[in-house]
């Protein structure tokens, strides 16, 4: 086993990792697992990062795993056009909007707070 420096390197230690993955814990398979898991997380994070969703995507994405509706949302936002203004990017969210989705859609607040550019 070798750090990864090349996509070479990256393809074979998938590789490895296919045949690895349903090792039995507590065997040296398992352990090589283990680490072989850590190198190719920090290649992938360096190498492909992913980037996090701003502000409203994040909620979107939530409002999604939540089947919740824009109608859903009303107590934390303010009305069904604030709403709708919030979601399509044509107003900036509120410190206490912000407050208030954290809490209902279980986000944290570092998520909620990013820039992001309004749309025209």
């Amino acid at each position: 086993m070798r750090l990864i420096k090349t996509e070479q390197d990256y393809r074979t230690a998938l590789k490895r990792m296919e045949l690895l993955f349903d090792a039995e814990e507590g065997t040296p398979e398992s352990d090589e697992a283990d680490v072989l898991a850590l190198i190719i997380d920090a290649y992938e994070n360096e190498h492909y990062p992913i980037e996090a969703p701003d502000p409203i995507e994040a909620i979107k994405i939530r409002m999604e795993e939540l089947n919740l509706r824009q109608a859903d949302l009303i107590d934390e936002i303010g009305g069904k056009s604030r709403v709708s203004e919030i979601l399509s990017k044509k107003r900036k969210l509120t410190v206490e909007m912000i407050r208030n989705l954290s809490s209902r859609l279980h986000l944290s607040v570092n998520s909620l707070i990013g820039d992001y550019q309004l749309s025209r």
